[in-house]
């Protein structure tokens, strides 16, 4: 039996209609990046966007599809390295909300998630780090062009 993969709203309603989840990360530094990928999502698109920004006057209105869930990632409101007195570095939010997520919700050998890292290098590393120690294949995971992550492993 072939499910639809048409993405119309009649579509999307339909109990046999194959969704894809989606994990999506982003930093102050990414906005518009963010945005043209949300942009080419389906209406009925599942999944997480996390965003880490410096402190909440940097929330913006960021629009997902209904099924998604948006979890804003601030580090003035987060500490550093447990036992340390840091506060919270670039990318650590990010990272450690990310490896805490895919721990819990990436466990079905045939995983299909759609992974789009947009964030800056560190905490990007890292998940892209976390994420191929779990058995992702390095090629399922979008990052930016730039950072070579994808084939450094």
């Amino acid at each position: 039996m072939s499910h639809s993969t048409e993405h119309s709203a009649a579509a999307c309603r339909s109990s046999r209609h194959t969704r894809v989840q989606h994990l999506i990360t982003a930093d102050e530094s990414s906005f518009a990046e963010l945005e043209a990928v949300l942009a080419t999502l389906p209406i009925c698109s599942t999944g997480r966007v996390f965003i880490e920004i410096p402190d909440a006057s940097w929330q913006a209105d960021i629009s997902v599809p209904s099924r998604m869930v948006l979890t804003w990632l601030d580090r003035s409101q987060r500490s550093g390295a447990p036992g340390t007195s840091r506060g919270c570095a670039a990318g650590e939010a990010l990272s450690r909300a990310v490896t805490a997520w895919s721990n819990e919700m990436l466990c079905a050998e045939d995983d299909e998630t759609r992974i789009h890292l947009l964030g800056g290098y560190l905490g990007t590393a890292d998940i892209v780090d976390h994420l191929i120690g779990m058995g992702i294949a390095a090629g399922q995971i979008h990052a930016p062009e730039q950072y070579g992550l994808a084939t450094a492993h």
